[in-house]
């Protein structure tokens, strides 16, 4: 029981002031003119004053309250190495049990997992938390179990008690990482890219670790080993085989009593693209058509055009001398010899044999085709004339044969059952709108697949690949009515677009293929066929487990499936046809990048509520008490401060100057002046 005066004034205390300054100031005046008896008629002032006050003597029952210390235990994934998990677990049951032992004290225990997707460890956001939601009046004190890697260092809290570190991990820990430091998401092909890898040790390192073996593996292939120095910044040039997604993994082989492999493998994922798409338009004569396809080139950045018009066939002889047909002569030799493997496409519009191109010109481009080159037939009158392009070596790799009729008539051009499901024409927008052509070639297909029809559902747009490469034939010169809006138009650069860059081989327009998205630890696996049905997918996870994977058509010719992978690495999709590998996670795991137990990182914070870092390899410390605001750490043992934190129970208030007392001590010293006075 505590008890205290309290004040409860019966007028405004503004007007109590100023009853007390009047009644100070009639007794400084009467006793300056000697009136004897004046401090009895001050002294009574004073009485009614102070009863004005409202003083009273308040009684307190007070009940005390525990004090709360916490215990914060990391179960991050860098606590499970070694022997870290079972250590730091049996610490904290004894660490628990000590306290509990104590009088008057509460224990709030906390455990901090992973944090969500590559998050880390949030060690201080759970103890930022939990202070809040305790009375920080309580707090005696918090204890972290942990190996001091955490990942949150802004969301340290302010303490109100001394906070300490019981650090997990071994003095002679060591261990070997592999990071990169320098690894763009994109590179062009052909050109050299330049990765920067470190491999450190950490740690109680043991001597002699002066190089290390390093594994290269590109999309899960054979790896290549090569012996690298230690703790050295290594720059790698690397060049990326294929357009779309490049799997490269970098391993660095387990050493004997290093903590963890994990850190031992980074993954990373680089798309390939072009950088000057080239393309070779040969144009057999000046036609409407011929500018469609020059300002569709054109208006792509990312294509260098090379573009020459026959104006002037050889049989047509008027005497003008060879020099001064055009004003650059037309390179047949440079272009179609020496550098036509520069050219990632070559277009043949309304071309015919005049002559120009010497059979084994065309023999050359018929080897460039198979080798993997692309070359596109815009086909007009002359395709299906004695001159035709077709009867030339070029008819090797011909997806069609000309039948020699040319159909005068208007027809609009159709996507095919199968053009539903190929990428470059599949999607394709308001196709009942479409504006009619007015010439179409009747050829006959004898290879590949035929997505556009035109008149009588006869081949309008065929694609094939030949070898390596890939061959498509237009069997029209009309697309540029589109161009010009005829009959509302269509959707000429969009379908141009697409079957350029199809058959420069981009990946997201492959009508045969098995691809994979990640996002976190999920993938969206994607079949893309031109067969009704698609085979299940079997995941070979990082450890060798599979699983099978029906999917499910999500428009035509595509097939879809979701899958969450339980760890984080490098995964093998497959489905008999078709194989794919694709990294889940980030190239370095953030609980792996460091694993070596210290307290770096939290001394500030120790520091500065006096506060103290203990190895439980050297035994759990002994608690005690310490004062507030002396130092709560030393050799051996960990303090927590008191609070002295209580509740109230009952309070009561007794008057100190009763009213009765009041009017009999203001009427005496009043009564007792009077009388002096009178005697005087």
């Amino acid at each position: 029981m505590t008890q205290t005066i309290v004040f409860d004034p019966l007028v405004p205390l503004a007007l109590l002031i100023a009853a007390a300054v009047v009644v100070f100031a009639g007794l400084a005046l009467a006793l300056w003119r000697g009136l004897a008896e004046a401090w009895l008629r001050g002294l009574g002032g004073v009485v009614v004053i102070a009863a004005l006050a409202g003083p009273n003597l308040q009684r307190e029952e007070r009940g005390n309250l525990n004090d709360i210390v916490m215990i914060v235990s990391d179960e991050s994934a860098s606590q499970k190495l070694a022997e870290r998990a079972e250590i730091s677990s049996t610490a904290t049951d004894r660490l628990e049990q000590t306290l509990m032992e104590r009088d008057g004290t509460d224990v709030v225990r906390v455990t901090v997992p992973d944090g969500q997707g590559d998050a880390g460890t949030q060690l201080l956001t759970a103890l930022h938390d939990t202070l809040a939601e305790l009375p920080q009046s309580r707090i005696a004190g918090a204890f972290l179990v942990s190996d001091g890697r955490l990942h949150d260092l802004e969301r340290a809290p302010d303490m109100p008690a001394p906070l300490h570190l019981l650090m997990s991990g071994k003095s002679s820990d060591w261990d070997r990482r592999l990071s990169v430091t320098n690894a763009p998401a994109f590179a062009i092909l052909g050109e050299p890219v330049t990765l920067t890898l470190k491999i450190e040790d950490m740690g109680a390192a043991p001597a002699g670790t002066g190089f290390a073996p390093l594994e290269i593996s590109i999309d899960g292939g054979p790896p290549q080993r090569f012996e690298v120095p230690v703790d050295a910044d290594i720059e790698l040039p690397l060049t990326l085989p294929h357009g779309g997604r490049n799997v490269i993994q970098f391993t660095v082989p387990s050493a004997d009593g290093e903590l963890t492999d994990r850190n031992n493998t980074a993954l990373i994922q680089m798309n390939g693209v072009r950088d000057r798409l080239r393309v070779l338009l040969v144009s057999g004569e000046p036609h409407p058509g011929g500018r469609t396809w020059r300002n569709l080139l054109k208006s792509d950045s990312s294509v260098d055009l090379v573009h020459f018009t026959i104006l002037r066939p050889p049989e047509k002889q008027d005497g003008v001398p060879t020099s001064e047909l055009s004003l650059i002569a037309f390179p047949t030799r440079e272009l179609f010899l020496e550098k036509i493997e520069d050219f990632d496409l070559i277009i043949f519009d309304r071309y015919k044999r005049r002559g120009i191109l010497p059979t084994i010109y065309l023999d050359n481009v018929v080897r460039y085709v198979q080798e993997g080159g692309a070359v596109l037939v815009a086909a007009g009158p002359d395709f299906a004339s004695a001159d035709s392009i077709y009867r030339s070596p070029l008819a090797e790799i011909m997806p069609a044969a000309p039948t020699a009729r040319v159909i005068e008539q208007g027809f609009r051009p159709t996507i095919s059952d199968l053009g539903n499901r190929h990428p470059v024409t599949a999607g394709l927008p308001d196709t009942q709108n479409w504006g009619r052509w007015m010439r179409q070639i009747e050829v006959e297909p004898s290879a590949g697949d035929v997505i556009m029809t035109g008149v009588d559902d006869k081949p309008l747009l065929i694609l094939n690949r030949v070898g390596e490469g890939r061959v498509s034939l237009i069997a029209s010169d009309h697309a540029w009515l589109w161009n010009r809006g005829f009959e509302g138009g269509g959707p000429q650069l969009e379908l141009l677009r697409r079957l350029a860059h199809w058959m420069m081989g981009e990946p997201e327009l492959e009508e045969d293929a098995l691809l994979a998205e990640a996002t976190g630890q999920n993938m969206r696996i994607a079949r893309r066929t031109l067969k009704e049905t698609a085979a299940p997918v079997v995941v070979t996870s990082p450890d060798g487990s599979t699983t099978e994977l029906s999917l499910s058509e999500t428009a035509p010719g595509r097939f879809e499936t979701q899958f969450t992978g339980a760890e984080i690495g490098l995964y093998r999709l497959n489905d008999g046809t078709h194989e794919t590998v694709i990294g889940l996670g980030p190239a370095a795991p953030r609980e792996f990048e460091k694993t070596i137990a210290t307290a770096e990182l939290l001394q500030p914070l120790i520091d500065d509520t006096r506060g103290g870092v203990a190895r439980l390899e050297d035994g759990i410390p002994t608690i005690r008490t310490v004062r507030e605001g002396r130092p709560a750490a030393g050799r051996g043992w960990l303090g927590i401060t008191p609070r002295g934190a209580y509740e109230t129970l009952n309070v009561r208030q007794t008057p100190l100057l009763p009213a009765w007392l009041v009017l009999l001590l203001a009427s005496g010293l009043i009564l007792a002046a009077w009388l002096r006075e009178g005697r005087r």
